[in-house]
């Protein structure tokens, strides 16, 4: 190709498509669409009719969030077929053995491999281990399009950000993390990126540096809630409120401001 993928997108020559549309799919595909043509694709149908309809179904957007969007919904994988960049965007739960469930994750890298073609472009946002993309997701891709990893097509990581129900920390104004398989593809994936971001985006040397900054987060973040609730329960036996102890806490400057466990809403804001 004469231009980079990049360029080719803002050019309207080429698409980005988001695979999965959950509460972290969906934002990402409806804040890219308002500066290149996106398609969002899904496989449940009656989440994909909702959407045409300008209906989130995970409650987390209103219908105005739709609105001014180059963006095509679809559950059929002949939608993607023009799309030279992907976004995948797909949960990673745990099994009964609180292992890592690749299912969906493989399973969307099954649907990629299947329109992938040579120049394409292929970033990963699931939460996942260190070696994951490179070790389980590209090998599918290369069985399933024929197409060999960095000689013909390039792959990237950068993990999602998104807090559920959150409307300050959104995907706009936290900083992103990004990587490349290569030099060309770490610049191109996040200049990609900085079109929705502008708070900006970390370059990470490596694939598996992102990967394992994501895991470092989670861990940071369930540790100091696990900390919390030990905390909580004592506190509780001794007749003392945890939350004024937080208030109390919480005037210094360095103080993580975590909470006992509410749901998913776990970080404690005074």
């Amino acid at each position: 190709m004469s231009d980079l993928i990049y360029d080719r997108m803002l050019k309207g020559k080429s698409k980005l498509a988001v695979i999965g549309l959950g509460y972290v799919g969906l934002p990402i595909a409806l804040d890219f669409s308002r500066k290149i043509k996106v398609v969002g694709f899904d496989i449940n149908q009656e989440r994909v009719d909702m959407m045409k309809n300008n209906i989130d179904p995970s409650n987390e957007l209103e219908a105005k969030d739709f609105e001014g969007c180059d963006i095509v919904f679809t559950a059929n994988i002949e939608g993607l077929k023009d799309v030279e960049f992907f976004i995948v965007a797909v949960p990673t739960p745990i099994d009964d053995s609180n292992l890592p469930d690749l299912t969906p994750l493989i399973g969307a890298s099954k649907t990629v491999a299947q329109v992938l073609k040579k120049g394409d472009y292929v970033v990963y946002e699931s939460t996942v281990y260190p070696g994951c993309t490179e070790e389980d997701c590209i090998p599918v891709l290369e069985k399933g399009s024929g197409l060999k990893f960095q000689e013909d097509f390039k792959v990237g990581y950068s993990p999602e950000r998104i807090n559920p129900g959150d409307k300050v920390h959104t995907l706009q104004n936290v900083v992103k993390v990004s990587s490349g398989c290569c030099e060309e593809s770490s610049e191109e994936i996040a200049k990609t990126y900085e079109l929705v971001v502008g708070a900006g985006v970390h370059r990470a040397p490596s694939i598996k540096v992102a990967e394992a900054a994501k895991i470092i987060e989670n861990t940071q973040r369930d540790v100091n809630i696990a900390l919390i609730n030990e905390l909580s329960i004592i506190f509780n036996k001794l007749d003392i409120n945890t939350f004024d102890v937080l208030e109390a806490a919480g005037t210094k400057w360095n103080f993580l401001k975590f909470a006992p466990w509410i749901g998913w809403r776990t970080l404690y804001r005074c």
